[in-house]
């Protein structure tokens, strides 16, 4: 069994330390040019929906159909509330 030594917890907090900064250093170089191509990637994906949508559309042919047996100019149901009570002031 081993017993911890000041050097070798001095070393230990050194390395965490050492690892710290090049991983900050590593992402402060790497990370912008990441975003980038994610944000190029998500670009492209939008372009190419548009066009597949613009693409769809152009392909159908325009055509309004008006459903007429939906609307029998039925009369709008009113809600039920109640009945009305007139109220006298008693002296």
């Amino acid at each position: 069994m081993q017993t911890a030594s000041l050097s070798g917890l001095l070393e230990t907090l050194l390395y965490i330390i050492a690892i710290y900064y090049l991983l900050k250093f590593l992402a402060r170089l790497l990370l912008p040019i990441m975003v980038q191509k994610v944000v190029q990637k998500a670009g492209e994906n939008f372009q190419q929906h548009y066009q597949q949508q613009q693409s769809g559309t152009a392909q159908q042919q325009d055509e309004i159909i008006y459903d007429n047996t939906a609307k029998q100019n039925k009369p709008r149901e009113t809600k039920i509330v109640g009945e009305y009570v007139d109220y006298e002031e008693i002296e």
